[in-house]
């Protein structure tokens, strides 16, 4: 069975939003019905992660309004990650999922980890796969889009994405409301229209409900 990390740095970083790439199913503040994947084993495991790079806001997203996060590996900085163990199917339907694709058609990962490290399957957003690292000897993967942040129009997340961003950095990072706010408060395209008083009120009752220590 081939294993894969893969590595959420928007949205799925909510275990229970990424459930839905799997189980199938509609995500709480989404317009959007899941298939589910073929597979529908949760992960075998999951670990925070810090990937190289940058997490902005872009696009204009039909499933939730406003922007939504992109990862671009070959800017300066660090951004906030999950990992999660999944098999090689697993990923492809995940993958298939977030590029609006049917699932059922596994991606040609070996290929991917044996002879590159990236591969840009078409155009549009999440349709560029990169591996970024490694954790016990498997592979970490992530998909974004194939352009730059510096080359695209910014847009701020609607308060429901923000929202299930904060749940996930709460659950794998352990983070509290206002060292959300500071983690996406330095994302380029969240300012202006987003200041921390507005973010603090959207994410507040998220944020503390999951996270450890201050």
């Amino acid at each position: 069975m081939e294993r894969v990390w893969y590595a959420a740095y928007g949205s799925n970083l909510s275990s229970g939003r990424f459930g839905h790439y799997l189980a199938g199913g509609r995500p709480p503040g989404a317009s959007r019905t899941y298939t589910g994947a073929r597979d529908t084993t949760e992960p075998m495991d999951d670990r925070p992660v810090s990937l190289a790079g940058e997490v902005y806001f872009a696009w204009e997203s039909p499933t939730w309004g406003g922007g939504v996060a992109f990862y671009d590996p070959g800017a300066d900085g660090s951004a906030a990650g999950r990992a999660y163990l999944v098999t090689g199917e697993q990923f492809s339907d995940v993958a298939s999922q977030e590029m609006r694709r049917p699932v059922g058609r596994d991606l040609s990962l070996t290929t991917l980890f044996a002879e590159s490290r990236t591969s840009v399957l078409g155009p549009g957003r999440y349709e560029t796969l990169h591996v970024i690292d490694e954790i016990d000897d498997v592979p970490v993967v992530t998909f974004t889009a194939s352009w730059e942040h510096h080359a695209v129009t910014l847009n701020p997340p609607a308060a429901a994405y923000a929202r299930t961003i904060a749940d996930g950095l709460a659950e794998a990072h352990g983070w509290h409301t206002e060292q959300i706010c500071d983690y996406l408060l330095a994302r380029p395209g969240i300012a202006p229209a987003w200041d921390r008083a507005a973010l603090r009120d959207a994410l507040a009752t998220t944020a503390d409900a999951g996270a450890a220590t201050p």
